[in-house]
């Protein structure tokens, strides 16, 4: 009798401790895994906001890899990179895939995914029309990054009614290619004259253009312009670029990306990569869960933010009515 109340005793504890691993919550596995390929580098204000947007809505449920280009500091070495980003894609055998930027599609995209695996492909940040890559294709499909070019020269007029031309400057890239066509594109509406459009890829070019555009535009609208070089062959940051451009263009900067206004720009009505990110991340959880990528159309983004650094219109002694400012978020410039 005590031997088997002993044997009673010792089955009930082994059936308690195997009740209790069966139920004990465990973390909940990565619903997919997702490969993301930047065409920039992993510091680029831009990549990161675009990340930050991703993350938002995959970051809690997928298994998520990063993957840089590079191709703002070394555009010719991008062949290669994106070689290493398609094996990155065999090994992890990733359910989705997004890519960000247009080097990202014509050097990874077209060669390695497009109509080629059945993985549904988001892309963002793309500037050039879609049908230029044979967008949108069988498992391809995203959103489209459009400049508030028209909406940025109303708000700069607010603020400087004075402002009657506008020059444009973009380095010499596909990014930059895409920005000139939307402006001819959409010029007519502009509240301001049209002077010129440069396009260029040295420093040097960069003070020419800077030294034209001083006198003979109220304005100039800048935007893809990191990686142009110095004179030792040395890809430039955004900040470098517009101080640079300011040593001998002393009148307002528009850019497009909020890092523009707190790099020295005086205004922008900014596109965001967060709202990039987030638009790929959210049509390709749909494509994941089943969705068909027929089914879900390219998109752009449409939101805008009305910024002013205050530090640049103080120094070039602007003051504005004060309901220009409402709703704009000021800031100063970084140091």
């Amino acid at each position: 009798m005590f031997c088997m109340n002993i044997y009673r005793l010792v089955s009930g504890v082994v059936l308690t401790i195997m009740w209790v691993v069966t139920f004990i919550p465990t973390a909940e596995a990565a619903a997919f895994k997702v490969l993301i390929v930047m065409s920039y580098e992993e510091n680029n204000p831009w990549c990161m906001e675009i990340k930050e947007g991703i993350n938002s809505v995959l970051g809690d449920t997928c298994d998520l890899s990063y993957f840089y280009m590079d191709t703002k500091v070394d555009l010719a070495g991008g062949k290669a990179k994106a070689r290493d980003a398609y094996a990155m894609y065999r090994t992890i055998k990733p359910q989705g895939v997004i890519t960000a930027d247009d080097n990202a599609q014509w050097m990874f995209v077209l060669p390695y995914l497009k109509e080629k695996v059945d993985t549904p492909v988001m892309f963002c940040g793309v500037n050039a029309d879609p049908e230029k890559y044979g967008y949108p294709a069988a498992n391809v499909s995203g959103s489209l990054e459009r400049g508030h070019i028209r909406e940025s020269i109303a708000f700069t007029k607010q603020l400087l009614p004075s402002m009657a031309t506008i020059g444009f400057l973009a380095k010499d890239s596909p990014s930059g290619k895409a920005l000139l066509k939307q402006v001819q594109n959409e010029v007519h509406s502009y509240l301001a004259k049209f002077t010129a459009f440069k396009l260029v890829s040295e420093s040097k070019e960069l003070l020419a253009a800077g030294k034209i555009f001083n006198d003979g535009c109220d304005a100039i609208y800048i935007d893809s312009v990191e990686g142009i070089v110095n004179e030792e062959g040395q890809p430039l940051g955004h900040r470098e670029i517009t101080k640079l451009l300011k040593s001998v263009f002393a009148k307002p900067i528009i850019g497009a990306n909020q890092y523009h206004v707190k790099q020295g720009a005086l205004c922008a009505v900014v596109k965001t990569g967060n709202e990039q990110g987030r638009n790929a991340a959210k049509m390709l959880l749909q494509a994941m869960n089943g969705v068909s990528v027929s089914d879900i159309p390219i998109t752009k983004n449409y939101k805008g933010k009305r910024m002013i650094n205050v530090s640049v219109m103080k120094a070039q002694g602007i003051t504005p009515r004060p309901e220009v400012l409402l709703g704009a978020k000021l800031i100063k410039s970084e140091n």
